[in-house]
């Protein structure tokens, strides 16, 4: 039997009581994008099983929170262990259910899974309070305390990584989790999860993972129980939950949606530049949040970067990643490739050259590349989720500021540029919560602050010890004396 064994979760939803139950919501196929392949049926959860997980994970998490800090650490521990002891299985669902290429895969798994366990693990540990001054006669100090019941809501692109970060946290600071993950990924961004914490140890009703439609996302976000949110996907989606969990007065976490300006300055090596400007946009087949979605080029060597990085889209190998040494896989579905053709051929109908790639065969989108794209054009204006490079030229540096901000958007901002200190003077004009000088945008690590300001999100709320502590407890101001105070009543 192998650890995703489909005969342990197939057609089930992982209750958090360490059992893999029948979910009252209807099944679904789980479809390998490249070939349409049925890889197995998913069961999914309604908003009562949502609530039943929640009232089980509120009993859970206390027991949970008043464990020794080195228990905590030790499930995390064991998780990262089983991430690296599984990975080559963990790597072929995301391959086939997400259409990742190996390589991708594979940084999910270590990065997004094995990483973020240990960082969580020493997380654990971390300092939780500090001592404070008092005009009193008292111990007067802060600490630390879990929120109890973290909701998670996670999208298909990057399933292990978006979810771990908020799962491995949230769970080492002595919190519980109900995670819905996306219905296209339930596999690699659901049953992985119930698979490694089962067994790693996690105590039962600590780990819910209810797959489902937008029915259990409303549930987890509105339960009176689920005092914190932590949503990764589009800044439509992350509007309603923000709009909804004010309503009941709950601290949302939203990392959105990017348009993110990869600057290239004149100075700059340009078939470098061109091969660090295809893997940002390219990657993944684009469906990057951090994605480099505008190339804004300096006008005198702007036609010979379009040119050198069509030259580099129109090499690369298109198929499936599953059995072709592809660079880039397939689209998630129908929809998205859909809206990604739109974006382009109302681009060019605007006025943009094509000068790579445009169009798709089943859900393979070639790498394309569109030159002298107009300021209002969707592929410009619009975030596409896909692999498109618009080229927009500039004429100097202050023009270079205004493209890169005018944006709604603020998440990921790259600049390629021999001289460091004028990327970095044109980067402090630019709002972006990531700044990357001589990369390109498509960069995070465990251990750094991520989040995007705008329409990209809520700040850096995830990675971090600061910024998942600050996330994922709530401070708790304390006062201890030695005998009771004399007061005048």
């Amino acid at each position: 039997m192998t650890f995703l064994d489909s005969s342990a979760w197939e057609g089930r939803i992982f209750s958090g009581s360490g059992e893999w139950i029948s979910g009252s919501g209807e099944e679904y196929d789980a479809v390998e994008p490249a070939t349409g392949k049925t890889l197995g049926r998913v069961g999914t959860g309604t908003p009562a099983e949502v609530d039943k997980a929640v009232k089980r994970a509120v009993h859970a998490q206390r027991e949970w929170a008043a464990q020794p800090y080195s228990d905590r650490a030790a499930v995390l521990r064991r998780a990262a262990r089983l991430f690296e002891e599984h990975q080559q299985e963990i790597e072929t669902w995301l391959i086939r259910e997400s259409g990742a290429i190996r390589p991708f895969a594979a940084m999910q798994v270590s990065s997004g899974g094995a990483e973020e366990c240990f960082e969580a693990a020493a997380l654990a540990g971390a300092p939780y309070g500090e001592l404070l001054r008092s005009g009193q006669q008292r111990l007067s100090f802060a600490r630390r305390v879990p929120v109890g019941v973290v909701g998670v809501i996670a999208p298909f692109n990057v399933p292990i990584v978006l979810a771990m970060r908020a799962v491995a946290p949230a769970l080492a600071l002595g919190n519980a989790v109900v995670l819905k993950p996306d219905p296209r990924t339930a596999v690699s961004g659901g049953v992985v999860f119930a698979r490694v914490f089962e067994e790693a140890g996690l105590p039962p009703g600590l780990l819910h993972v209810l797959p489902g439609g937008a029915d259990v996302g409303v549930a987890v976000v509105e339960h009176p129980q689920v005092p914190v949110i932590a949503f990764t996907g589009s800044t439509r989606a992350g509007r309603a939950i923000g709009i909804a969990a004010a309503r009941h007065l709950k601290r949302v976490h939203l990392e959105l949606g990017g348009n993110s300006a990869l600057v290239v300055m004149d100075d700059v090596d340009l078939e470098k530049a061109a091969s660090v400007g295809a893997w940002g946009s390219f990657a993944h087949a684009g469906q990057i949040c951090m994605a480099s979605s505008r190339h804004l080029v300096h006008a005198s060597v702007a036609d010979e970067y379009t040119a050198l990085l069509a030259q580099h889209a129109d090499a690369l190998p298109v198929g499936d990643p599953a059995t072709e040494d592809v660079a880039v896989g397939p689209l998630i579905d129908g929809g998205q490739r859909d809206g990604v053709h739109r974006i382009v051929t109302e681009t060019i109908a605007a006025g943009a050259r094509l000068a790579a790639g445009g169009g798709y065969e089943g859900l393979f989108y070639r790498p394309t590349v569109l030159a002298d794209v107009p300021l209002t054009a969707p592929a410009y204006a619009e975030e596409i989720f896909g692999p498109v490079a618009p080229v927009v030229p500039f004429q100097d540096i202050d023009e270079a500021a205004r493209l890169a901000a005018g944006t709604e958007y603020g998440l990921s901002l790259g600049i390629l540029t021999r001289d460091v200190m004028k990327g970095l003077a044109l980067a402090e004009r630019v709002p972006s919560g990531l700044v990357h000088i001589n990369d390109q945008t498509v960069n995070d690590e465990p251990l750094i602050p991520f989040g995007g300001v705008g329409d990209s999100g809520t700040g850096s709320r995830h990675g971090g010890s600061a910024a998942n502590i600050e996330a994922f407890t709530e401070q708790q101001w304390v006062t201890v004396r030695g005998e009771l105070p004399h007061y005048p009543f």
